[in-house]
């Protein structure tokens, strides 16, 4: 493969990589990180320089065990939402940080805007992710995890390779996610509303007033 100067990137290719970046980082972090920095070790691609941290081997050592335990977490009932609500707090700044990365400090202000980009579509693919495994998790079966949980190992390389070869393509299908997982969060944040509901019920909660509080009042 020709390698990648960040100086030969045009603008639509500095867009798509941030946009990629954030929007991956939201669903696999710890893939992002690992296969980022192994096609900059590998010579595949020249990295920009605010990602070429990322192909240390300290750090791919690093990013490379996490996904490794990613992996297997990501599959478990119960223990994938739990790894989920861990994660809320780091993978939505570090989507913000990998797309400003792309830019550099050298251009303040595209860095600044491209982690506003970044931390977005994280927190969008983050809460859909979520979401959707907290919904599957109210079934008994594991089958839909692993299924949800593997199709989430396919789509990030697959967008990451995007972003590198036809970034255009990268866009437009971040953008079409970025949509799609709107959607998703909404009808299944009101499925999960009902089932939280019905729990209460069966467990006899209930919002009304403290019994008794009338006859009290009226003695």
């Amino acid at each position: 493969m020709e390698l990648l100067s960040v100086d030969a990137l045009d603008t639509t290719q500095l867009i798509a990589l941030a946009a990629a970046l954030g929007w991956a980082s939201g669903l696999r972090l710890y893939a992002v990180l690992a296969i980022t920095g192994l096609v900059g070790y590998a010579g595949w691609v020249q990295l920009p320089p605010g990602l070429q941290l990322l192909q240390h081997p300290a750090m791919l050592a690093g990013s490379g065990f996490m996904l490794f335990v990613e992996f297997f977490a990501d599959k478990i009932p119960g223990l994938d939402s739990l790894w989920d609500l861990i994660h809320t707090a780091v993978r939505i700044p570090a989507g913000a940080a990998l797309a400003a990365a792309v830019f550099g400090a050298d251009h303040a202000t595209a860095a600044a805007l491209a982690a506003l980009l970044g931390g977005t579509l994280a927190a969008t693919s983050h809460v859909a992710k979520a979401t959707t495994r907290a919904a599957l998790n109210t079934s008994p079966e594991p089958f839909s995890n692993i299924a949800m949980s593997l199709l989430g190992d396919l789509a990030v390389p697959s967008m990451l390779w995007l972003a590198f070869a036809h970034p255009a393509l990268a866009i437009a299908g971040v953008a079409i996610a970025f949509v799609g997982m709107l959607v998703l969060v909404w009808v299944l944040s009101k499925f999960l509303a009902r089932v939280w509901m019905r729990l209460r019920m069966l467990l006899g909660v209930t919002s009304s007033p403290a019994a008794g509080g009338d006859g009290a009042a009226g003695t």
